[in-house]
């Protein structure tokens, strides 16, 4: 009786393991279709079909780059070094200046300014600094419009006065917004003048404006107008970064008050007083370039040869408050 149940439960898994075997060796035909040569069920016909197909899957997939799962560099953000630079730059145009030796700058500037005042003077009979005599002009042409050799002279002191105030307010704004003794404040400042001045240099040497000192007989050229507004305009950053520096014993435009303020002082004669040294030298720096304009202009017959010298000086100004000395603070 054992061995009548034996093949009974036997024969079941024989069926199902050769139908199973039957199957695959089906699909792995309607896949990858063999010879017909080959034995449907052989196991050659399976390994060469596994290592066909293993082939073209390895043929068929793209070359793989090293490191591909790693994220995209962000080539948008500045890189450590840069974050360093940039940061460093930050902290050194924020920086405050030092005062030690500042009246040296100041004292070119009054040089600049006696030169570009001799120059346009000499062109167009008014000021650009000076606006004491501007104001003088100014009430002989409306006194006396009949009697004067230039009735329109006035127009060209009026313009000056009139841009002299505009750029006080300018920079006198400019400078305790951004902070009086800054470097990136002195910077922009004196860049911007600077660059005025090569402007108003450009409006002469392209022919905007005659330029020939010795060919201006006009009472007044409308056109002149340009280069006395933009030179006046930027004379009162020189004034305003006097007073940004605290050194107003040098205004650089002013003449009247400092020459007050020399012989009125009772250290006068006194061996150290650097006040009254520093209002001295400004004076003779204001004579100095009044006689180098006026040199030049004879010599050269072109107004812009001096203005060109003006600006070069300004530009170097510029500079050197780029690399001044930073303001040294004590720790407490």
């Amino acid at each position: 009786m054992l061995s009548n149940q034996h093949p009974q439960r036997v024969m079941p898994t024989q069926e199902a393991d050769e139908r199973g075997v039957k199957a695959a060796d089906w699909d792995q035909k309607t896949e990858h279709p063999s010879s017909p040569n080959t034995p449907l069920g052989s196991s050659s016909s399976r390994e060469s079909t596994i290592e066909q197909s293993s082939e073209k899957n390895v043929q068929a997939s793209p070359p793989q780059r090293p490191f591909a799962s790693d994220p995209p560099l962000d080539e948008s953000k500045p890189s450590a070094p840069s974050r360093a630079f940039l940061q460093r730059s930050q902290i050194y145009c924020s920086s405050q200046v030092s005062t030690n030796h500042a009246d040296i700058l100041l004292l070119w500037c009054c040089v600049i300014s006696g030169l570009v005042d001799s120059t346009i003077y000499n062109a167009f009979g008014t000021f650009v600094s000076m606006q004491t005599g501007n104001t003088i002009f100014l009430g002989l042409g409306g006194a006396t419009p009949d009697s004067t050799s230039k009735p329109y002279g006035w127009a060209k002191s009026f313009v000056s006065i009139a841009c002299f105030c505009l750029g006080c307010i300018v920079f006198s704004h400019m400078t305790r917004l951004l902070g009086n003794l800054k470097r990136s404040t002195l910077v922009a400042s004196f860049l911007s003048q600077t660059l005025i001045i090569f402007v108003a240099t450009i409006v002469v040497q392209c022919g905007a404006v005659n330029g020939s000192l010795d060919s201006i007989t006009d009472d007044i050229d409308w056109y002149a107008i340009i280069p006395i507004a933009l030179l006046s305009f930027q004379s009162a950053g020189q004034i305003v970064g006097s007073r940004a520096l605290n050194l107003s014993e040098i205004p650089t435009v002013v003449l009247t008050s400092m020459l007050h303020d020399i012989f009125t002082d009772r250290n006068l004669l006194a061996r150290d007083n650097v006040k009254r040294n520093r209002r001295v030298l400004a004076f003779f720096a204001i004579l100095i370039g009044a006689i180098c304009g006026g040199f030049i202009g004879e010599e050269t017959t072109r107004m812009q040869i001096p203005l060109w010298i003006a600006g070069a000086l300004k530009l170097i100004i510029t500079l050197a408050w780029a690399f001044w000395p930073e303001k040294q603070t004590s720790a407490v």
